[in-house]
């Protein structure tokens, strides 16, 4: 038997994320958040550019606004729920409301003062829970 290593791909496969929201603030913290717990990460201002980075990445959970120019949330998870690759995966709606009014997401959470907290919350329910900080000192 042939043991076959490779350095590169060691330990498990990393999470890939795409945060889609218009907020340059919320979509700083929340990517540095999920780059943080060793989450691979891209992000969009909007559904019709988040589209476009589908065509060449494949998260295991997307977090979306809903109120945003271009294409809003609303339609970004249409697009997202006719699409055979993209069907499944985990949506995660970002919200200044305290109830966001999207049935077929996920998880719903809303933006607030304690957002890693409840990062940290959605990522236990939809992915079984995040890993720990790779560079939690650098964490603000």
């Amino acid at each position: 038997m042939k043991m076959l290593s490779n350095p590169v791909q060691s330990g498990p496969a990393k999470r890939r994320a795409l945060v889609v929201d218009d907020s340059m603030l919320i979509r700083h913290t929340v990517c540095r958040f999920l780059e943080g717990h060793g989450f691979e990460v891209e992000s969009a201002t909007n559904g019709a550019d988040a589209l476009q980075i589908l065509t060449r990445f494949s998260p295991s959970i997307i977090f979306t606004d809903l109120d945003m120019p271009k294409l809003n949330g609303h339609q970004f998870i249409d697009a997202l729920k006719a699409r055979v690759d993209t069907l499944d995966i985990p949506i995660v709606v970002l919200s200044a409301r305290r109830s966001a009014d999207e049935p077929r997401a996920t998880f719903c959470m809303k933006k607030d003062a304690d957002i890693h907290a409840e990062l940290l919350r959605v990522l236990d329910a939809t992915l079984g829970g995040a890993p720990s900080p790779a560079n939690a000192g650098s964490l603000a």
